[in-house]
């Protein structure tokens, strides 16, 4: 939980780099959040009530996650020693979501590179 409270301290902070780790954590309770956040409508269908009303609560996650969504990934880009671009890239190619899928699960680099040290090596540089 604690990776998932970073990335949102760090709203919208492109710079830097996310490590393997913050980057899966943030995914992980990204999707619990989304699936509480639909289950929640239906059971309110369930039990009686209006589910019309209760339909904005996914779109409302969606849309404050987003920014801080784009922030780790193009993060973990930067640990890879890859440019954030590559997302923007993603979004105009669908295909290449996969390659950034792949990206994500690469290990970091192990040296310093352009966006900063490496976040195994010093936890507490930024």
């Amino acid at each position: 939980m604690k990776w998932f409270v970073k990335v949102f301290i760090q709203y919208a902070d492109f710079g830097g780099r996310a490590r393997r780790k913050e980057y899966w954590m943030f995914q992980l309770f990204w999707l619990l959040f989304l699936i509480a956040t639909i289950i929640i409508p239906v059971l309110f269908d369930i039990f009686g009530g209006d589910v019309h009303q209760m339909t904005f609560i996914p779109m409302a996650f969606l849309a404050v996650t987003i920014i801080p969504s784009l922030a780790v990934t193009v993060r973990r880009l930067h640990d890879i020693g890859r440019s954030g671009w590559w997302v923007l890239f993603a979004m105009i190619i669908p295909f290449l979501g996969i390659v950034i899928f792949i990206f994500t699960l690469c290990d970091s680099q192990a040296t310093a590179n352009k966006w900063g040290v490496n976040p195994k090596l010093y936890p507490n540089w930024r």
